[in-house]
């Protein structure tokens, strides 16, 4: 019996004689530690946990134009901080395109990076200390790999959200990387991101420029009444295509040659009795008219596209006025590349957002 109670572990003796534990070893502190999770005294959030660490949590790949995300991590956290961001992420890609192409958004204990380009955003979520520099080289690798990987056609026809789910492999990948500060030293160089950022800061969202994750609108808020209608008197078209550019060269050419015809029409006019002048104006009005549906083609206004059609309107009763002057093909010509041109306007239309996309 008194060996049975002379059986004192040894952690609770050096505590019931004063003894200080010796040097080099402090096992109490850690024994505490599993003694009180155990029993669920003071359990820390795993959510707290990540904030204390500094690393990258999730990364996004989103198309500008309407918000579709094409691909993202697969291994999204489920706390509630990380919640609340994914509906920060949604209200981001509902407006990409009126956001600099390079933005901070601070949400408390997480900050949300992006960067777009050649219309596709790269959007992450870090803890709040995790630093800037790391945070844009990681993005930039992203979108350096998405751009080799995926040509630029396979994007803008792209209809199924993450359809480019595959690519969360270089993500997790990458990520890895990035959290990894021992392995991703000797891998980049992170001077010339430095010297970027420093000189072209990252524009700072504020919660009121968003607007709430509920729908409450904001500066930046989109019309959704229309086709891809939005506010913004700076509003981007949508990409161009071949045959946009076709448009606008064959637009060009008309208004070459009536520019032409124009000049010639004034030396036939000094030296005749002025018979010739209603030609000129028709000549002239035939190449405002080309040359506005170029500015149509190419920069967002509105009533854009009432205006092509009365553009083309005007093309049309110019080529009647000059039937004298022109042959058959010629005015097919003319007329057929307006109508061509106006075609095209009406088919690029502003980028707008799809209100049901879910990222």
């Amino acid at each position: 019996m008194e060996r049975g109670r002379g059986l004192i572990p040894l952690g609770a003796s050096h505590v019931a004689r004063g003894a200080a534990p010796r040097r080099g070893h402090s096992p109490a502190p850690q024994c505490t530690a599993r003694r009180v999770t155990r029993s669920g005294g003071s359990r820390l959030d795993r959510s707290s946990l990540l904030v204390e660490m500094s690393m990258i949590l999730s990364a996004s790949v989103i198309r500008v134009r309407d918000g579709l995300p094409l691909s993202a991590s697969t291994d999204y956290e489920q706390g509630t901080g990380m919640q609340e961001c994914r509906k920060y992420f949604k209200v981001l890609s509902r407006k990409l395109a009126q956001l600099p192409d390079r933005c901070t958004l601070k949400t408390g204990r997480y900050n949300i990076n992006f960067i777009s380009s050649m219309g596709v955003s790269y959007m992450m979520l870090c803890t709040e200390n995790y630093p800037n520099v790391l945070a844009f080289s990681f993005l930039d690798e992203l979108q350096k790999e998405f751009i080799t990987t995926y040509n630029m056609m396979k994007t803008n026809t792209a209809v199924r959200p993450y359809c480019f789910i595959e690519f969360d492999n270089f993500i997790q990948r990458t990520k890895q990387r990035y959290n990894n500060p021992r392995s991703l030293s000797t891998k980049i160089n992170l001077s010339d991101m430095q010297m970027e950022i420093k000189l072209r800061p990252p524009y700072q969202i504020s919660m009121g420029e968003l607007g709430s994750a509920n729908g409450v609108t904001s500066a930046f808020s989109v019309d959704y009444k229309g086709a891809g209608k939005i506010s913004s008197a700076h509003q981007r078209l949508e990409p161009a295509t071949l045959s946009g550019i076709v448009a606008f060269i064959l637009s060009l050419l008309c208004a070459a040659l009536n520019l032409i015809r124009g000049f010639h029409a004034i030396e036939s006019l000094l030296q005749s009795d002025g018979e010739d002048f209603n030609y000129i104006i028709a000549f002239f009005l035939g190449t405002a008219a080309c040359l506005y549906q170029c500015y149509l083609l190419v920069y967002y206004t509105s009533w854009r596209n009432v205006k092509s059609f009365l553009t083309f309107g005007l093309i049309c009763l110019c080529n009647m006025y000059l039937y004298e002057l022109r042959n058959l093909w010629q005015l097919f010509f003319h007329v057929t590349v307006g109508a061509f041109v106006t075609l095209q306007i009406w088919l690029r239309q502003a980028q707008g957002k799809a209100p049901d996309y879910d990222v």
